[in-house]
């Protein structure tokens, strides 16, 4: 059975001496392993579309245990990737989110829009990668179906005015008077509380599309990266490296 498909390749392992095994996010069948032969010597006619956050256009045919890539040919290269560690950390990190959720169907297609895009705004450094990352945790989970309840107080019905406080548990919020009387701190800024509901609201086109004080995006950033650890079910290694970079 052929395949011919677009797809993010999220991680390559190097087998033998010029083969490597692939994982692939397509817009239709979400995650997929392909084994790319030869594809490490230079002269591969593979050798640049299976690398490593190329995204391109993929033709597969099913083996035994997974697909075979018969030939693939590049859509877009993000160039600016490697020139910064923290960056590259970034990336690796946004991947490994994407392969814990295991998108699938629709999802799976939301999923490769908003991490083209990510990875686009790293390389281009268009937006501050802690932006970047907190907009991609949040973001990415909500599209998985973790949307949390972020109208209003669940205690009072408060909208907005002065802290509030997220519950990452349960994905709810308190105002400041209900989370202290809870002997809770509260833990998000008004700046940092607009921002949450934007990046989990706001249409796929302007998810990014907003600016922060330092102040408020490190509270963000906290919040977001809480939420979603508390959706996924495993701890990210490639989390603890990139806290040891951008600090």
């Amino acid at each position: 059975m052929q395949l011919v498909t677009p797809g993010l390749v999220l991680r390559e392992v190097k087998v033998g001496e010029s083969d490597r095994i692939l994982t692939i996010l397509t817009p239709e069948h979400g995650l997929i392993s392909a084994s790319a032969k030869g594809s490490l010597r230079l002269k591969s006619k593979l050798f640049s579309a299976c690398g490593l956050f190329c995204y391109s256009e993929f033709t597969l045919f099913a083996g035994k245990s997974m697909y075979m890539v018969d030939d693939a040919q590049v859509k877009q290269v993000f160039f600016g990737l490697p020139k910064s560690i923290e960056g590259m950390a970034l990336a690796m990190y946004l991947a490994e989110i994407a392969q814990t959720l295991l998108p699938s169907g629709g999802e799976a297609a939301a999923q490769l829009r908003l991490l083209l895009n990510s990875l686009y705004l790293i390389s281009e450094q268009k937006k501050p990668l802690a932006q970047i990352k907190a907009v991609y945790e949040l973001r990415s989970v909500c599209e998985a179906g973790y949307m949390p309840a972020l109208l209003c107080c669940k205690s009072c019905q408060k909208y907005d005015g002065g802290d509030f406080y997220f519950d990452v548990g349960a994905g709810e919020l308190l105002c400041g008077g209900c989370a202290e009387a809870q002997g809770l701190a509260p833990n998000l800024d008004e700046g940092a509380l607009i921002a949450l509901r934007h990046i989990a609201l706001v249409e796929d086109k302007k998810v990014f599309a907003f600016s922060l004080s330092p102040k408020s995006l490190e509270k963000l950033g906290r919040a977001t990266e809480r939420y979603a650890a508390a959706r996924l079910d495993k701890p990210l290694k490639t989390l603890d490296f990139l806290h040891s970079v951008m600090e």
